[in-house]
């Protein structure tokens, strides 16, 4: 089945390394957290607009932030499939988009 969303390269490196750094204290919540994950960009497909504009950050006013634990998912709402652009630290300094 084809995915209704898509991550770009650096989200997807931002992915691998929050699950990576998790893993290396808790193997299964790793494995939690990148479920959760994963839903949680379904969920995002499927109502892309429940996220918020985020000026604060610099982040342009097309793109959507939708908050996971202490990260920030920023997607793109309008892209099909919906673009996963970053997924952000809350505590790192404003996101390179």
């Amino acid at each position: 089945m084809k995915k209704a969303f898509r991550l770009s390269a650096p989200a997807k490196v931002d992915a691998d390394e929050l699950v990576l750094r998790i893993a290396a204290d808790d193997w299964q919540t790793a494995l939690r957290i990148d479920d959760e994950l994963e839903s949680t960009f379904d969920l995002l497909a499927s109502r892309p607009l429940i996220g918020h504009t985020r000026t604060d950050l610099d982040v342009p006013a097309h793109l959507r932030v939708w908050s996971f634990y202490s990260w920030l998912i920023i997607y793109d709402p309008a892209a099909k499939p919906l673009e996963i652009v970053r997924v952000w630290h809350g505590a790192q300094r404003k996101p390179n988009l």
